[in-house]
Formats: C-alpha cells, structure tokens, sequence
C-alpha cells in the first residue's frame, strides 16, 4: 500500500515536471527570438537598449516602482540642499532623522558638514553596537543599475554596509556616470578594481518581507525608507 502511494507520489511530480516543461517552450522561443543573433547557437545575449529614455530616467522609474525615492540634481551644492530638504522633511515624521550616521567618505562627510540642519548627534562609521542608536544612515553608492533600481554598494570603498542596512532610513548619493544598464556591466566595473571588495551589497528599494499570508511588510529588516540623490553634475 506504502509503496503504491509512493508511486503515485512520484508520477505526480513527474507529470508537474512535464507540464513545467511545456508550458516553458513558448517563453524559451520567445527569449531566444529576443536575446540571441540569428547566425547560430552559443552566441551570447544581447542588451536590450532603451533609445527614448536615458539611464538616469530609467533608474529613477524603476527606483520609484519599487518605492524608493530619486532626486536627480545637477551639481554639488543642489546635493547638499537636497540631503537638507529631506532631514528636515524626516524631522516632521516619526522617523525623527536626528541621530544620523554616515559612512567613512570623506566626500560624504564634506557633503553632509555643509547640510545646515538641526541634528543632535553626529558619527561616521559608528560600530555594529552604536549604529542601531540612529535614525538616518548616509553613505555613497559605487553604482546604479538602471533596469531593477539597484544600489550597489561596495566596501572596498568605503565603510558603507552599516549606515546603510540598519537605521530606518537611508539616504545614498549616486553619480549619474556610475549608473548602469544591467547588473552584468555593473559586477564588470567591480572586477575592472585594483581590489576585489570582500562585501557587495545589493539595495533595491526598502527593506520588505512578507509572511506566510503574503502581507508586505516594509522595514522588518532593514530601512523603511530609501532616497537615492543622483548627481547629473558631467564636470
């Protein structure tokens, strides 16, 4: 009886099996119709090109989709009065944004010295036990990939993987030059350093999870806001 039932299990998982094979021939001739030359197999895929959007653009539509934030700017000084407007934004909400915490860029760091708003502590790289003592983490991101909105971070770079993964909020300026199109061309760029990073994180959107009855929940493991500024400044 067992061993029937057993029999019966695994025709069931092979007849899914089969079903899942099928169902998936039409979207594999549609993939290689899309992504491969006419001229013969082992060719790799092609990128598909966005012609009527700029990378810049697209990174901030697919930032948004996911909801994060994107403010595009075009020098330095609109960097520095965007990170104000959005402190003293936060500072009218629940997530106060009066403790913040960056990384050890002293890019950042310039950056964040010339905000002229109202904080009551201030750290750079705080340690694994202080950094939970925050309320907004600031660092750079090393670049963009434009087709999901991801961040990616790099920490050969810079301290950054604290500041930006524990306090509620995160806030990451991004170069509009280091964004890229997929994340193909942006782990090429990581592989092109002098030093392979130990650590790469990936940030798309704020932290969300999800339990057993599929009710989103923001923030669970990690901030409940992103800002993404990009700088358009081509100098």
């Amino acid at each position: 009886m067992e061993e029937r039932s057993n029999r019966n299990s695994r025709e069931a998982i092979f007849a899914s099996i089969r079903g899942a094979l099928d169902a998936s021939r039409t979207l594999d001739a549609r993939e290689s119709e899309l992504h491969h030359s006419p001229e013969g197999e082992g060719t790799l895929p092609s990128v598909v090109k966005y012609d009527d959007v700029s990378l810049v653009e697209l990174f901030k539509e697919s930032l948004e989709a996911v909801d994060g934030h994107c403010i595009v700017v075009e020098n330095r000084a609109d960097v520095v009065q965007a990170l104000y407007e959005i402190i003293n934004r936060l500072q009218g909400t629940y997530l106060k944004a009066k403790r913040i915490a960056i990384s050890d860029s002293p890019e950042i760091e310039r950056l964040v010295n010339l905000v002229d708003a109202d904080v009551d502590s201030f750290a750079i790289a705080p340690s694994a036990s202080e950094v939970f003592n925050f309320d907004v983490g600031i660092s750079a991101a090393q670049a963009g990939i434009a087709e999901t909105g991801t961040l990616v971070l790099d920490s050969s770079r810079e301290r950054n993987r604290l500041v930006s993964l524990v306090p509620p909020v995160h806030i990451a300026i991004l170069n509009a030059s280091d964004i890229v199109q997929t994340l193909g061309e942006a782990l090429s760029r990581l592989r092109q350093s002098e030093e392979v990073s130990p650590i790469v994180t990936l940030v798309t959107g704020p932290s969300r999870t999800a339990d057993i009855e599929l009710t989103l929940a923001i923030g669970v493991h990690g901030p409940q806001e992103l800002y993404v500024i990009v700088n358009n400044d081509r100098k």
